[in-house]
């Protein structure tokens, strides 16, 4: 049967389980969402204020539900707003599948109205991008999409539609079969047995985990892998949810913000086992001090991820699940208890290290225990800032992908955008999205796709009148020269919320928070809580850039 490029497309959308999109129509897109019309008792097409909160929503549905997101926008501004959020899901490798429009391959090349290079643009945050020129290709470029974007470590992947291509028809077998080539990561008996030597040897081991275990689904394997060798287990950001928080064998997060029984152990440890993580600036400090006197191991899917930025003493490639049981069928119990004690000791004896002050008055601490205590575990989104640390230090995280936030890229405004996609996902579970005045103002506009979609989403606006991480900066390593970081907005973000058809709340004090929290509760539409802080309330512990764990900074 003949179909144009645009039905072509939707009907490869349904053949590959989407059932769910984001986007923003245009003119250069037309014609495929004329066919999302026609679809539109299969494909749910949610349209938001911007397009960079649409690919912000793609991205947070893809992480909580493992499954790659889609996210349309017409050609030029609609395609350029898409680069933000492309590069957010790049960096925490994210399974995105953006589709844009462009003008008719005749008029590519000569400044025709909304007319963008973003295959260009998009090549250096992109797994692979493609600008399609001929309709009888289109078929296979979307199922190599989605191979590509799930295919070893995951990420965003581009397919450019001009709009000649959309209206072109060709030929279409829907169970024609296509054969895409798997990178090879086939672990061998000799390296299996040259990563358990080092595991036997060691003493004092210690697991440092990133977001591939929990995009590998590894949570149990890697806690009996802990079990086995008798080591505690610390993690990134990005791998926060990999293990419970309650967890006696886990410390937390490490790093610049991390706790400090997870820094101290990890310097003191004699083999550092690096789990699906990449060794970022923020988590190394001192790159040379930071492996001075341990050996280290690192798993990892990605090959270029091992030499990057730590030499390794050994190494495995591949899925972290598979690595995991590989080694389990191997690896006897090891006895490190006197190791183990240790780390608890630490563990225990600086458990009150981030402990608030009793006075009645808003603190980071407080907010977020109450929330968590009063709302129950719920999917949690962030922006960035100071709030995004204070959410990894205190939100006690049970179970594996309910926290979304920008990691690798750092991208203010994501907050919103995921928040949404999040509780899409979750067929519109309560989500908290903890957020601060520096972040909201980035993509606020995102509020009137919450209340147009009746979602439960309760934001959490921590208000210090500042750009908090940037202020504390300029405190800690700049002689307290406040420039352009007190923000004196005159923003009512309650009446806010309210104009845009949420609750809105106003708190300063602990019993208002409370009462507040009870109330959205059993609220299922969103509601904003606009907490005002001190602005000089910062974020402890901290090894200074390029530190130490003697460097470190407890308050």
């Amino acid at each position: 049967m003949k179909l144009t490029g645009a039905q072509i497309l939707i009907k490869e959308l349904m053949a590959c389980g989407v059932n769910e999109i984001f986007g923003y129509p245009g003119g250069s897109v037309l014609d495929i969402y004329d066919e999302l019309y026609l679809n539109r008792d299969v494909i749910k097409h949610y349209t938001t204020a911007h397009e960079q909160g649409a690919t912000h929503a793609a991205d947070a549905y893809a992480r909580v539900l493992s499954k790659t997101g889609v996210v349309i926008a017409t050609s030029g501004p609609g395609a350029t707003n898409l680069v933000t959020g492309i590069a957010t899901a790049y960096l925490d490798s994210v399974p995105l599948l953006a589709i844009t429009g462009n003008v008719s391959t005749k008029l590519i090349g000569r400044d025709s109205f909304q007319e963008v290079n973003i295959v260009g643009i998009t090549m250096p945050i992109t797994k692979h991008n493609y600008i399609v020129r001929d309709v009888g290709e289109l078929q296979k470029t979307i199922r190599e999409a989605f191979f590509v974007a799930n295919e070893g470590r995951p990420g965003p992947v581009l397919i450019d539609i001009p709009k000649d291509i959309q209206r072109a028809s060709v030929e279409y077998d829907p169970k024609k079969e296509f054969i895409f080539t798997k990178k090879n990561t086939a672990i061998t008996k000799a390296e299996i047995e040259n990563i358990v030597q080092l595991l036997v040897k060691a003493k004092r081991p210690y697991i440092y985990v990133g977001g591939g275990v929990v995009i590998s689904d590894a949570t149990d394997l890697l806690i009996e892998f802990a079990k086995r060798l008798e080591a505690p287990i610390a993690t990134s950001l990005m791998g926060l949810t990999a293990v419970p928080a309650q967890h006696k064998l886990a410390l937390g997060m490490a790093g610049m913000h991390g706790r400090y029984a997870a820094s101290k152990a990890l310097a003191e440890c004699d083999l550092l086992i690096a789990v699906g993580v990449r060794f970022s600036d923020r988590a190394t400090g001192n790159k040379e001090m930071f492996i001075k006197n341990c050996k280290v191991i690192q798993f990892d899917i990605d090959r270029a991820e091992i030499n990057k930025n730590i030499k390794p003493d050994g190494f495995l490639i591949g899925d972290i699940k598979e690595i995991l049981k590989k080694l389990l069928d191997v690896m006897p119990s090891q006895d490190n208890s006197q190791w183990i004690n240790r780390v608890y000791k630490l563990k225990e004896s600086h458990e009150n290290e981030l402990k608030s002050p009793n006075d009645g008055s808003l603190t980071p601490k407080y907010i977020i225990e109450t929330v968590q205590s009063i709302l129950g575990d719920t999917l949690v989104s962030t922006d960035v800032g100071q709030h995004q640390m204070w959410t990894a230090q205190y939100y006690r995280f049970s179970k594996p992908r309910t926290f979304v936030t920008s990691g690798g890229l750092g991208t203010m405004g994501y907050g919103m955008g995921a928040a949404i996609g999040a509780s899409i996902g979750k067929k519109k579970q309560k989500t908290v999205l903890f957020t601060s005045d520096g972040s909201f103002h980035m993509n606020l506009n995102e509020l009137v796709t919450m209340v147009s979609n009746d979602l439960p989403i309760v934001i959490v606006l921590f208000d210090n009148n500042a750009l908090g991480m940037v202020r504390q900066w300029q405190t800690m390593f700049y002689n307290k020269h406040y420039s352009e970081t007190t923000l004196n907005r005159k923003t009512d973000y309650a009446s806010l919320a309210v104009a845009f058809g949420a609750k809105g709340y106003r708190v300063k004090t602990t019993d208002e928070l409370i009462s507040v929290l009870n109330e959205v509760k059993s609220i299922d539409t969103p509601c904003l809580i606009h907490c005002v802080i001190d602005s000089d309330e910062n974020v402890f512990p901290m090894i200074p850039p390029n530190g130490t764990i003697n460097d470190i900074i407890i308050k």
